[in-house]
């Protein structure tokens, strides 16, 4: 395989588990799958990360983030045990 093709599926994996992510935060169905709205608040977020309060807020989420995935974690190992 080509390299440009082996970046470009990289590239699009990458892509698709970003918007994963957003799936699973439950940020489209809270939205209405709007996406100009969603694009708005991500935007919103970049400009809170740019502000004096982007140190904090990348912190704050980062610590939410990982709490999420572990809960997350657990739950499964939970499901696999029943």
């Amino acid at each position: 395989m080509r390299t440009w093709q082996v970046e470009r599926r990289r590239r699009t994996r990458h892509l698709i588990e970003l918007g994963g992510l957003v799936i699973k935060a439950g940020v489209v169905d809270l939205m209405g799958d709007d996406r100009a709205m969603i694009y708005g608040a991500l935007l919103w977020m970049a400009d809170k990360l740019q502000s004096d309060e982007g140190k904090h807020s990348r912190d704050l989420w980062a610590v939410r983030g990982k709490q999420a995935f572990n809960a997350e974690q657990h739950e499964e190992k939970k499901g696999q045990r029943t």
